[in-house]
C-alpha cells in the first residue's frame, strides 16, 4: 500500500497569503495615532473657524474693526484647537485603521458670538485621514 502523497499549496495561494499578511501588517503599522489625529483636527478646525467667523463676518462690527487679520488670529490658535479636538474626540481603533468622531462647538464666545457646532467623522488609514462625514448642528453638510 502506498502512502498518500502530500500536496503542497500552489505558489499563487502562498503568494496571495503573504501579500495579504504583509498588507495587513503595513496597515496596522501605519494606523495613525491619536496625536496624529489631533494635529489634523487642529488644522481642520482652523479652516472651519476661519470660514465661519472671518469669511462669513459673524463677528460684531466693533470686533471686526479691532481685529485686523482674523484668519491669522485663528491660525495662531491651532495648538489650542488641537487640544480642544482631543477633548471632544472619540476614537475606535480597529487595528488596521481608526475611526474618529469629533463633536465640537455650540459654546458662547461672547454674548453675541456663538461657536458653530460641528460633528465630523474621519477615517485614519495608512497614515492618512479621510473625512467621511461633516456637518454642522443645523444639518449643513460639508
Amino acid at each position: 500500500m502506498s502512502s498518500p502523497r502530500r500536496r503542497w499549496p500552489s505558489a499563487t495561494l502562498v503568494a496571495s497569503a503573504l501579500l495579504l499578511a504583509g498588507s495587513g501588517a503595513a496597515l496596522a503599522f501605519s494606523n495613525p495615532s491619536r496625536s496624529d489625529y489631533n494635529a489634523f483636527a487642529g488644522r481642520q478646525l482652523v479652516s472651519l473657524a476661519t470660514e465661519e467667523i472671518c469669511q462669513r463676518q459673524v463677528l460684531p462690527l466693533v470686533l471686526q474693526l479691532w481685529i485686523s487679520d482674523c484668519p491669522r488670529l485663528i491660525a495662531d490658535q491651532e495648538p489650542v484647537l488641537a487640544t480642544l479636538a482631543d477633548q471632544f474626540t472619540r476614537r475606535w481603533n480597529l487595528g488596521l485603521a481608526s475611526v474618529y468622531v469629533i463633536e465640537v462647538g455650540g459654546q458662547d464666545l461672547l454674548p453675541s458670538l456663538r461657536l458653530p457646532s460641528y460633528r465630523v467623522t474621519t477615517l485614519g488609514i495608512a497614515g492618512q485621514f479621510l473625512v467621511l462625514n461633516a456637518h454642522s448642528k443645523d444639518g449643513d453638510r460639508r
